[in-house]
């Protein structure tokens, strides 16, 4: 008989497999045996599974990934590691990838599937299963996490004496703010912009739970509160595990982001590429607290079109930018989302507002015979084209900005609760890394997530003059506003502008 030994390092660890839940989720900094006690959940629910009639204790397991190579290289890896073939079994490297674990009583079998295989998505919606490991949860959508909950719980059959336990486990380097996972364990609040019944799905089970391991290092701030190092967390889990320099030295050449995601156990997003905005300082574009409204300035407003629409509101006073607000949506018409533009214009009347959008909101629809802006008018809300859509004159436009200092301060000051275009300008808005050896970049921004935020920041500056001088051919081109200042809530709005022939 094939023994196997098993001590988990940390509290978060040892309460997580203690734990009967029919979901459980392990969220964790890199290297504190997340994946590691997942495995050995499954051996252990295996154990403990009631005998049938015949005396076998049968479970049948499926494990989750993204991606088939993620699936091969990292989680099967880590299993075989654990319950190796010569050891536990024969393991089946044709797909769906299998390994049948048949040790005296125990008949266990665990079928590896990804999520970029349409048909091992559809061997999982047909499964019968006592239990799933998700691994990497934060990659995993909740639609699919939604599935796993309909198959387990199958097997074996009441027939045959029904799971002793059944139900998903998951675990997870933390995910964005937004991500489903932050949101079910109470981190953040549900988005706004979403219906009531996509809420719905949004709101946590009672028979869910959320463990979360402490981070792997610590902040060490001096006496005036400004960052000096990262230390040692001795309260950090699986450190038994680890040799004793090994997050000193996976940190070094790391960005802030990366380091505050998957050493500190902070929630947040990491991409692979280079920040569009190099120059962007967040301790110093950033505003402390609330960007107080200007009562003499209009709201200048840029909305990028498109199902993820998002716009901005900001203010240009003594030429500093203030941005104050920022309104994202997915998934969503320009119909829908005009209703939502104008209830947060509503929290800043009395005020004009000077809109510019994207330049290519201009055209018709292949649906019907109204562009954006038209639709746009029908509802209450005047916005002209930006002046140009060119990708260079865009981004010139917010670097300028960046780059001005008024009176000391900087050109551009971020409200803290626009979190999508901090995000954005923290690294979420990049150049993808192309695919050879090398630093080299594809030329222009990654269409994700944060680009249509910061398209709408990009279609603001641009439209209200800056970087006039590249559309222009002159230094000294002054900004264009509108000619009339207009109420976005006039039944009747002011026509500010002349469509050219």
């Amino acid at each position: 008989m094939v023994s196997l030994s098993y001590k988990p390092d940390g509290e978060i660890i040892k309460q997580f497999m203690k734990d009967n839940s029919f979901f459980r989720g392990l969220r964790g900094p890199v290297g504190s045996g997340k994946s590691v006690s997942c495995c050995i959940e499954i051996l252990r629910r295996a154990i403990e599974q009631k005998p049938g009639e015949d005396g076998k204790r049968r479970s049948r397991w499926a494990v989750i990934r993204n991606t088939n190579p993620q699936l091969k290289t990292t989680t099967i890896k880590t299993w075989l590691d654990w319950m190796p073939e010569q050891n536990w079994g024969n393991f089946k490297w044709s797909v769906p990838y299998t390994h049948e674990i048949k040790k005296g009583d125990i008949e266990l079998e665990v079928i590896f599937l990804a999520l970029d295989r349409p048909e091992d998505v559809k061997k999982l919606l047909s499964l019968e299963l006592t239990g799933v490991w998700i691994n990497e949860a934060r990659e995993i959508p909740k639609s699919i996490v939604d599935a796993c909950t309909m198959r387990v719980g199958r097997y074996p059959s009441m027939r045959d004496g029904g799971p002793s336990w059944y139900g998903v486990i998951a675990d997870t380097n933390p995910p964005d703010t937004d991500h489903w996972w932050a949101i079910l364990a109470g981190e953040t609040v549900i988005p706004d912009y979403i219906t009531k019944q996509e809420a719905k799905m949004l709101v946590k089970p009672d028979n869910w739970i959320f463990f979360n391991q402490p981070p792997a290092m610590t902040e060490v701030f001096n006496k005036d509160k400004e960052f000096e190092k990262y230390d040692e967390n001795p309260d950090k889990e699986n450190g038994k595990n680890l040799t004793p320099e090994y997050y000193k030295n996976i940190i070094r050449g790391k960005t802030k982001s990366w380091i505050d995601v998957y050493v500190l156990n902070k929630l947040g997003q990491i991409e692979d590429g280079k920040p569009v905005y190099e120059m962007f300082r967040k301790d110093v574009h950033v505003a402390r607290s609330d960007v107080a409204i200007m009562k003499e300035a209009p709201i200048y407003v840029g909305i990028d079109f498109g199902l993820t629409p998002a716009c901005v509101f900001g203010q240009r006073v003594r030429g500093r930018w203030l941005i104050i607000d920022e309104l994202v949506a997915e998934d969503m018409g320009i119909l829908r989302f005009s209703d939502l533009m104008k209830q947060k214009m509503a929290e800043y009347l009395p005020k004009n507002f000077v809109i510019f959008g994207d330049p290519a909101g201009d055209h018709r629809a292949q649906t019907d015979e109204s562009t954006p802006f038209q639709i746009l008018r029908g509802r209450g809300i005047t916005a002209r084209p930006a002046p140009s859509n060119d990708v260079m004159l865009r981004l010139e436009a917010v670097n300028v900005t960046l780059q001005r200092m008024i009176d000391g301060d900087s050109g551009i000051l971020i409200d803290p609760k626009c979190t999508n275009i901090i995000r954005g300008f923290d690294g979420g808005y990049h150049y993808r890394r192309l695919q050879v050896s090398g630093e080299r970049y594809e030329e222009k921004p990654c269409k994700n997530r944060f680009s249509h935020i910061h398209d709408a920041l990009q279609y603001m500056l641009l439209g209200a003059g800056e970087g006039r001088q590249l559309t222009v051919g002159t230094k000294n081109a002054k900004p264009r506003i509108a000619k009339k200042e207009f109420n976005v809530f006039d039944l009747k709005p002011k026509r500010v502008y002349e469509r050219r022939k």
